[in-house]
């Protein structure tokens, strides 16, 4: 570990190139900042100035060692000035989520972030991926996590699912009219699979229609219709993926922040570190 105060004292006699001047910059003692370089070099290995009655040049490791010692302290300055500005965040954010985005990971990230930040009161909305986009565009909303198919352009894309048709394991994919089981119009899974049966000129019907996913997940499971949904919720669900239907197009998982105050971002910021590491951890 190399000490951010020696590297200080080491960086300030570099530039100056006088121990002296190095002292009267810093502070410090002459005697302070030559027991600072002492301790640097015996933690280094390496001689890092060549001295003279007159002159204080660095050596090959010392002109080495300032180029990582000047990224070092700038970092830590960096840390310090990020973790003072969310320590002092206030107000109040609204976030949205999917349904299936409101689960275990989310809900631990924004509880954390709470916490976290006594100053802040996180509001969570659940609901449909098209509605939240909706309240985001009229400022109801700060922050919004959910999956999309197609190509808007809102949001920042955080990772991809092939969406799926699942069916309990007795129904019968190959009759003349397909029925679905879908959430309301605002759902970009609905959306993404009627367009994919008509231009495949395949016959549907909704059997059943509903804003919850509990609900759709017990018509299904009972064999009321196919639903379109993400290979990893098809497993969850202990569904049967339906093949020789017409191709979906991948689930895209974003996440939308209008940037509105610096805490937003900060919680933004957050979910998009949780859910990505909990996607990648799940692979």
């Amino acid at each position: 570990m190399l000490d951010p105060v020696l590297l200080r004292s080491f960086l300030t006699v570099t530039d100056t190139g006088s121990f002296t001047q190095a002292a009267a910059t810093l502070h410090l003692t002459q005697s302070a900042v030559s027991a600072h370089l002492r301790r640097l070099e015996a933690d280094v290995g390496h001689r890092l100035f060549d001295r003279t009655t007159r002159t204080v040049v660095p050596t090959a490791a010392g002109r080495q060692l300032a180029g990582y010692a000047r990224s070092i302290l700038a970092l830590t300055a960096e840390a310090r000035l990020s973790l003072d500005a969310r320590r002092h965040l206030r107000g109040r954010i609204r976030v949205g989520a999917s349904e299936g985005m409101a689960k275990g990971p989310l809900i631990e990230c924004l509880r954390r972030f709470g916490t976290s930040h006594d100053g802040v009161e996180v509001a969570l909305q659940i609901g449909l991926m098209g509605d939240l986009l909706d309240l985001v565009d009229q400022g109801g909303l700060d922050v919004v996590l959910g999956s999309r198919c197609g190509s808007d352009p809102r949001g920042e894309a955080l990772w991809t699912e092939p969406l799926v048709w699942a069916a309990a394991a007795h129904v019968d994919a190959t009759q003349p009219i397909l029925s679905l089981a879908v959430y309301p119009d605002a759902c970009p899974y609905r959306a993404a699979a009627i367009e994919a049966l008509a231009r495949a000129d395949r016959r549907w019907r909704i059997a059943c229609q509903s804003p919850s996913g509990e609900g759709l997940l017990m018509a299904v499971a009972a064999g009321l219709g196919i639903m379109p949904m993400t290979r990893s919720a098809c497993r969850a669900a202990d569904l049967r993926e339906v093949d020789g239907l017409p191709a979906l197009p991948p689930a895209q998982f974003v996440l939308v922040n209008r940037g509105a105050t610096p805490a937003a971002t900060a919680i933004a910021d957050d979910i998009r570190r949780c859910m990505t590491n909990h996607v990648v951890s799940n692979r």
